[in-house]
């Protein structure tokens, strides 16, 4: 339809290779509601006339039901147009693209498909918080060990290692809301490149689509898409966190951990193994976001060498921001189903963290409040725990001949020693620990608090958003309605 200038037509392997028609399925809906605001924007500049508008409008409705069919258009854009053009003839369906091109369409349809989608996203995370916040408040006094190079550093709380996984989650789903705001801008109207000479209203095709402003320089609404790539970098850091969660727990639901272990339904067997109970879900939450990672490198390989002005690389692009968002939005809803039935083994977590030697750091803070320079206090408990090592004890077993032969260090005190070590243990450390943003008790009660409340105000905001853009459409809809009576 768009080959005015060509004598041929496309043969079919050409046809194939250019089309975009099976990734455009994606954005088809959202092409017909900006073909009905451009209509009436149209309309409302005394550029169509009732009946044009009334015949356009009524066969965009129509199409809204039809189920797309394989076409020799090259794109959903063309595909729309021919049929409103063959429902209401080229006189009046013709006039429906005036001062518009497929440049500013493409790029409208990019930004409503992922405005929708970070809406979508940012209350998957948020549920996914709401779970882990739950979570959280169930074990915030159980004990476990935590790690560094994993080797067992501190004693903490399940809850601790948790809410670390929220405060994550928050930082990703702001991100989300921060790039919502730069992607809330409409190109409508910048044409192919650079403007059009009618009289045409972008802001009003902008307020009709729920957008809070303009893409307004027409080279940058039609070429650029570092929103595009923002976006989809979000996924890839979201899927980053998601996937070190997925490696989190996979360790732990070992034999050798046996930290938690995964409901049935998110396991799977083997196929020769009747033992096995496999965390496949959070093996291919890992693989999942390497895919995600390759759709960024894609995006930001496709847009680097490009000259200002649309090319149409850009159209390899939407196969990528499809396959992002749909990835993070299954991996969010299966891993929040996925932690709610995680089956949590406080006995085992307990009793690691109460072995060892993880209340080391406990006992120089003990002797640091004596008046004690840390740094000497880290070498006297380093040979308590070295002489306990040799012994096969730990520190709490030590008696006071075992504390006098492991300690070399001048000024220390034996009994001293003795009874800061007696008196240290799991919940002593944890209710000893009252930094800000620490693991003991009194700071998992904050905290958990304080992220329940700032979860429900970010849904607030989110319910916000989406509830502007329903009621623009809502609004596009009546208009509709009202000029095709």
């Amino acid at each position: 339809m768009y080959r005015s200038r060509l004598d041929k037509s496309l043969d079919k392997h050409t046809l194939d290779y250019v089309s975009s028609i099976h990734d455009d399925l994606q954005i088809a809906q959202y092409d017909i509601i900006g073909s009905q605001a451009h209509t009436i924007m149209l309309y409302e500049n005394k550029i169509l006339n009732k009946a044009e508008t009334k015949k356009i409008l009524l066969a965009l409705e129509k199409i809204k039901k039809e189920k797309f069919v394989s076409s020799d258009s090259e794109d959903i854009h063309e595909l729309i147009e021919s049929l409103v053009i063959k429902k209401t003839g080229l006189k009046t369906g013709g006039k429906m693209h005036t001062a518009r091109s497929r440049n500013d369409q493409v790029a409208l349809d990019l930004r409503m498909k992922i405005r929708d989608d970070i809406n979508t996203i940012c209350k998957c995370i948020l549920d996914f918080i709401e779970t882990l916040a739950s979570v959280a408040q169930k074990h915030a006094d159980t004990a476990m060990p935590l790690y560094t190079h994993l080797q067992q550093a501190q004693i903490g709380t399940f809850s601790h290692f948790v809410l670390s996984y929220i405060d994550v989650l928050f930082r990703d789903m702001e991100r989300f809301y921060v790039t919502y705001g730069r992607i809330n801008e409409s190109p409508l109207g910048a044409g192919p490149v650079g403007g059009t000479s009618i009289t045409i209203d972008r802001n009003s095709t902008a307020k009709m689509l729920g957008f809070k402003g303009l893409v307004e320089n027409s080279i940058d609404a039609t070429s650029s898409r570092d929103v595009v790539a923002e976006f989809v970098s979000d996924v890839a850091i979201l899927m980053t966190n998601l996937s070190r969660m997925a490696e989190d727990i996979i360790i732990w639901s070992t034999s050798e951990f046996s930290f938690v272990e995964l409901a049935d339904k998110f396991s799977s067997p083997s196929s020769v193994m009747p033992q096995k109970k496999n965390p496949d879900l959070l093996e291919l939450t890992r693989g999942k976001t390497a895919r995600v990672v390759g759709n960024l490198v894609a995006i930001l390989t496709t847009v680097k060498g490009l000259a200002s002005g649309y090319g149409r690389d850009l159209q390899e692009i939407k196969p990528s921001v499809w396959s992002s968002s749909r990835i993070a939005i299954s991996s969010l809803v299966v891993l929040n189903a996925m932690f709610a039935t995680l089956k949590v083994n406080k006995q085992k977590m307990k009793k690691v963290a109460s072995s060892g030697y993880l209340v080391a750091l406990d006992v120089a803070e003990a002797l640091v409040k004596q008046g004690i320079p840390f740094r000497t206090a880290h070498k006297i408990v380093g040979q308590l725990v070295q002489g306990a090592h040799q012994l096969g004890k730990s520190l709490s077993e030590l008696t006071l001949g075992e504390i006098k032969k492991s300690v070399k260090e001048k000024g220390a005190d034996p009994k001293k020693l003795l009874k800061i070590i007696s008196s240290t243990n799991t919940q002593t450390s944890l209710k000893g620990r009252t930094s800000q943003g620490s693991s003991g008790f009194s700071e998992q009660k904050r905290m958990i608090a304080n992220r329940k409340s700032k979860a429900q105000a970010y849904k607030s905001g989110i319910t916000k958003r989406t509830n502007e853009v329903s009621t623009a459409f809502r609004g596009l809809s009546t208009k509709v309605s009202s000029l095709v009576k």
